[in-house]
């Protein structure tokens, strides 16, 4: 008896480890500030309609570095830059702007140095860099947004936020019968100018669609993660046979899973480009398909941390890399 209930463990552990993915058992998806990103470009898509570009590095002259901003909403006749500012507890703001967050448990307060200001940075780097790429953009096109998502955020005095702040009351009640984004920001954008302001959402998508990016992870049930993709981690043969997947060589990477011998094994549908697939016009985009088992693992350091996780290929739908 005891014989048989030793083997039943084992075959219970290879079976988990070959066909049950364990990564959410170590990870707080309710807690990702990259959950937080998408959640919010996903609802200003479906507010507002344009296309929302999450997890932009745009190269900042002043500091050769590069500049994180959260998301870039592009409608018609406007863009965006949003910055996503996902606290809780009771917040408030200082004579110099610093938010202090005040947590609902052991009195933790969190300081913030204020967000206008980096917004405000954020928009300017952003010009900067489109202008370098060719295009301008008319004055006032080009607008920012805080947005505070956590249902968890409270404030005592409203009125004391500047009108660039969207507060979580405020995001609740946003209703998508609004067609405009404008109405929201600053007040509607009027031109007549229609085909200047759509070759000008056709340069700007484009440029976004081909800048700096962090690198994503989709995983299952819509859950993202953006960072820094490190190496793969497996059997010998699978590592040799994902040898040509650099970022160098690599826009984007979806995975089934499927089965051979009674294994779980993941097909990777490999998109390669050549290094200048960010050239308008360019062309040379291939897909490939490359085998491995399922448990081969995925180093990822996730954004503005040093922690580094690892996720089995059988628990990402798709990853994404940018040069």
């Amino acid at each position: 008896m005891w014989l048989e209930v030793f083997f039943g463990l084992i075959i219970f552990q290879l079976v988990r480890y070959f066909f049950f993915d364990d990564d959410e058992q170590h990870f707080d998806f309710g807690t990702s500030r990259s959950n937080a990103l998408f959640a919010v470009a996903d609802r200003l898509q479906a507010l507002y309609g344009g296309k929302a570009y999450v997890g932009l590095r745009i190269p900042d002259p002043d500091t050769a570095s590069r500049l994180n901003i959260d998301l870039v909403l592009v409608t018609k006749g406007e863009a965006v830059v949003v910055s996503v500012i996902n606290v809780s507890g009771i917040v408030s703001i200082d004579e110099d702007g610093t938010w202090v967050c005040t947590g609902h448990s052991k009195h933790k307060t969190e300081r913030l140095q204020d967000p206008m200001v980096e917004a405000k940075r954020q928009v300017a780097v952003l010009e900067s860099y489109l202008e370098q790429r060719g295009v301008t953009l008319p004055d006032g096109y080009l607008s920012y947004k805080i947005v505070c998502p956590n249902p968890d955020f409270r404030t005592v005095h409203p009125d004391y936020f500047p009108p660039e702040v969207v507060t979580y009351e405020q995001w609740a009640e946003l209703k998508p019968e609004k067609k405009s984004i404008s109405g929201w920001i600053k007040g509607a954008l009027r031109s007549d100018k229609n085909e200047t302001h759509e070759s000008i959402q056709q340069n700007l998508s484009f440029i976004l669609n081909t800048a700096p990016m962090w690198d994503r992870l989709e995983l299952k049930n819509n859950k993202h993660l953006l960072g820094e993709f490190l190496e793969f981690k497996g059997k010998q043969d699978d590592i040799a046979s994902l040898r040509n997947i650099k970022r160098s060589k690599v826009s984007r990477m979806m995975i089934q899973k499927t089965s051979m011998f009674g294994l779980a094994h993941s097909k990777l549908q490999v998109l390669y480009a050549p290094l200048d697939y960010r050239k308008e016009g360019s062309s040379g985009l291939e897909w490939n398909e490359v085998t491995v088992r399922s448990n081969t693992e995925v180093l990822f350091q996730l954004q503005d941390t040093a922690k580094i996780q690892k996720f089995k290929l059988s628990s990402i739908v798709s990853m994404s890399l940018s040069p």
